[in-house]
């Protein structure tokens, strides 16, 4: 029996699930108004096996969304994910982000181009695009938009928390936008239990999120 822990923080979105056997018993996401992952994290862990009855000794590995996407977050995620791995002795699996985000609306739209969008501030987002049969038809990237980002790709629906801005400026375009779709520990569920049966663990002691661009810290102004 494979129990997992699935633990989102690549964007606001603080989510963390548990399934069995690939099957979720359990899912909790903040409402990503803030960044409260430092102080929400820990919390959601303890209320998802609290709701599906498992304790810390049951899971035989833990599932982290990967990157691209915040570095606060993936870093407040990462090292939970390792800390919890090192002192249970069990695996880690590593999601790209966006892979998780297009996992969610797989059966939602059966007969278009998935277009997931992480913001990336300004007017830049992380995205990849995969077709209606899940064939990835671009590598994820950080990229600029503009009216024409992607067109070659149109029909397509377009999610995640960079859709809102990309609506403002593709709405001429042939696109669907869902924005009731956010990350969620949820869209890593059927994608680990693959990985798991399959061993496809990576390197605690050497791994690191994918972060894409390097972190750029924010100056404070001196006051006049």
């Amino acid at each position: 029996m494979a129990v997992i822990l699935h633990i989102e923080t690549a964007t606001k979105i603080c989510s963390t699930a548990i399934s069995i056997d690939g099957i979720c018993q359990a899912v909790k996401d903040s409402d990503g108004q803030d960044f409260s992952h430092g102080e929400d994290l820990t919390t959601f862990i303890n209320d998802v096996l609290i709701e599906s009855g498992i304790v810390f000794s049951d899971l035989s590995a833990i599932s982290i969304s990967a990157g691209p996407g915040s570095y606060t977050g993936l870093r407040i995620g990462s090292a939970t994910a390792k800390g919890l791995c090192f002192a249970l002795n069990i695996p880690l699996i590593a999601i790209d982000s966006l892979v998780c985000l297009a996992e969610i609306v797989k059966s939602k739209y059966p007969s278009l181009n998935r277009c997931p969008v992480i913001d990336a501030r300004r007017m830049e987002v992380y995205n990849c695009v995969y077709s209606e049969g899940g064939e990835a038809l671009k590598a994820i990237s950080a990229d600029i938009i503009d009216e024409n980002t992607y067109l070659e790709f149109d029909p397509m629906v377009v999610f995640g928390d960079g859709a809102e801005k990309l609506m403002e400026i593709w709405h001429e375009r042939n696109c669907t936008f869902d924005l009731d779709v956010y990350s969620s520990a949820k869209g890593q569920v059927d994608i680990a239990f693959k990985m798991f049966k399959n061993s496809e663990f990576v390197d605690l002691a050497y791994w690191e999120p994918h972060y894409l661009k390097d972190f750029v810290a924010g100056v404070k102004l001196k006051n006049n």
